[in-house]
């Protein structure tokens, strides 16, 4: 009994709460609104064009710009002129006081010895010391005095005028004026000539190179200069230097570069610009004889490719006496020296080193420099030189 009534009462709430439950929901659907439209939002105001022309420049600030600098002033390059040397003809008469320190040994020494009233042995070894104190040479000091000797004693002359023209005619004789001097500066056909300047260091080699240039020109001729002294920087300047100043030519290569093919290209370059002469200035390096015999051959082969060297000049310093004569004969041994410029011969009063070069190689001097000036380099004549030696007026020649 007692569980039907729990039951009634469960179901009694069951029921209770199923109608409250309904009754709810008939409410909450009766008392609900609709929500109100939302209102349509606006269109957006249109944008104002951007002007495309640039606004009046009073209101715009201009660009900040970068300071200038002021532009360099480069200083003019000023091309030195072209100087036209002065004629060779005459030039020895024209330098003879050059020579007045080698006046006191020959033209004041020797000719005070010879005008004695006696001339004994002890007067004759005197004017031997006095030759080859001037660097005559002992061989060419004894041929002079056995020839003065013995024309004395037969001319029985005493006179200072017959005297001096006695020594004179000796010390020409030495010199041998039958040598050819001339220089082989042109060559037929339409090839230049080749003229190799060789010699050592310090004796103003390649500066008497540039001065040769000068004699060339003053005499007419079209020249062209090869720096082949590859291994001295200052060389290859220093001739271009010389060249510039009368207009010609200079091929040179970079520092130490092949000196054959530096003088190649000169002979060749001479070829296409159809000057007259090529002059090229080789190394004066004199380490050993086998260096030096290799360098200048292969010189002389390659340029020969061109057609053979003309001449072949050697460069000494006057100065430097008879030891200049051992470092010259290097050079006579290795390559075929055709003539001999003789430097600095106004700084010595050894003026008869021109007669021991002469006679100790057999071969000719052909030029000879007396002074540092650009034109103080002079063709060789025996006979002016002689003059000037002696420091009287020239004898029947012609100035």
């Amino acid at each position: 009994m007692d569980n039907i009534v729990v039951m009634a009462v469960v179901a009694a709430v069951l029921l209770l709460l199923l109608v409250g439950l309904t009754v709810g929901a008939v409410v909450t659907r009766r008392g609900r609104r609709p929500a109100p439209p939302l209102p349509p939002i606006p269109p957006a105001p249109p944008v104002p064009p951007v002007p495309t022309s640039p606004p009046p420049t009073d209101l715009v600030a201009p660009p900040a710009q970068a300071p200038t600098a002021p532009p360099v002033q480069l200083p003019p390059v000023e091309v030195p002129p072209v100087e036209r040397p002065e004629p060779t003809a005459g030039r020895l008469v024209r330098l003879r006081a050059r020579l007045s320190r080698s006046q006191n040994v020959f033209g004041k020494s020797l000719l005070s010895l010879l005008s004695r009233d006696h001339l004994d042995e002890e007067v004759w070894e005197e004017i031997e010391d006095s030759l080859i104190g001037a660097d005559v040479g002992v061989e060419a000091t004894r041929v002079i005095v056995d020839r003065l000797r013995e024309r004395t004693a037969v001319l029985g002359t005493r006179s200072a005028s017959e005297l001096r023209g006695l020594l004179a005619e000796e010390l020409v004789s030495a010199l041998d004026p039958t040598l050819d001097r001339s220089l082989r500066a042109t060559r037929p056909g339409n090839t230049p000539a080749v003229l190799l300047m060789v010699g050592v260091n310090g004796a103003g080699k390649t500066t008497t190179c540039g001065k040769v240039a000068r004699v060339l020109v003053a005499d007419g001729r079209t020249v062209l200069l090869g720096a082949a002294d590859t291994f001295r920087a200052a060389a290859a300047e220093q001739l271009t230097t010389w060249a510039s100043r009368v207009g010609a030519e200079v091929v040179r290569g970079r520092e130490g570069a092949d000196p054959a093919s530096v003088a190649f290209d000169a002979v060749q370059r001479g070829i296409e610009a159809s000057v007259d002469t090529v002059l090229i200035d080789t190394a004066g390096r004199l380490q050993n004889k086998v260096g030096l015999m290799d360098e200048l051959g292969k010189i002389k082969r390659v340029v020969s490719r061109h057609g053979p060297v003309d001449e072949t000049l050697l460069v000494l310093d006057a100065t430097t006496g008879q030891n200049g004569l051992e470092q010259a004969r290097v050079f006579t041994e290795v390559v075929d020296v055709t003539g001999v410029v003789l430097t600095k011969l106004d700084g010595t009063a050894k003026g008869g080193i021109v007669i021991a070069v002469q006679r100790k190689l057999g071969i000719p001097v052909k030029l000879v420099g007396l002074g540092e000036g650009p034109d103080d380099l002079a063709p060789f004549d025996p006979a002016q030189f002689v003059d000037a030696l002696l420091g009287t007026e020239p004898l029947g020649i012609d100035a």
